[in-house]
């Protein structure tokens, strides 16, 4: 993974590890250790799905950026799904408090959100590769004499 790639992935999954650790630490005092893990299993599925999600769509920015918009409204479409057939294969569990288990879902998954939107807004991106420009000879335009 590339160091801009990491650092972005770095940039958001440190805040949103936080704030889980803080939702589960809230869910575990309202709804006790049922609670704590509900908030904490929701958190770990959004930061898997997010960062799952995120390297899938760097990788094809890489590699297919014409397929980039479309992959990206397919992995988060193929994210819902998958959520919520995990609710729904979940819902009448009793390993785990299910409000707080939609609770840390959701928080976790706006915290990502926000931290990457944040990441992305101060990563400096260049518009146009600077090694490509180097490795391609330039052409000739004019006539040669």
């Amino acid at each position: 993974m590339p160091s801009n790639d990491a650092r972005n992935l770095l940039q958001t999954a440190v805040p949103t590890a936080a704030v889980g650790v803080v939702t589960v630490a809230v869910s575990g005092v309202v709804a006790g250790g049922k609670g704590a893990l509900g908030a904490g299993i929701g958190t770990l599925l959004a930061i898997l799905f997010m960062g799952i999600g995120l390297f899938v769509l760097q990788w094809t920015a890489k590699t297919l950026p014409q397929l980039f918009q479309a992959m990206g409204m397919m992995l988060y479409v193929a994210q819902l799904l998958l959520l919520l057939i995990f609710v729904a294969l979940f819902k009448d569990t009793s390993l785990f408090h299910p409000k707080t288990f939609a609770i840390g879902l959701v928080v976790a998954t706006v915290v990502w959100m926000a931290a990457q939107a944040r990441a992305h807004m101060k990563a400096k991106i260049f518009y146009v590769d600077p090694d490509a420009a180097k490795s391609e000879k330039p052409e000739k335009t004019g006539p040669s004499s």
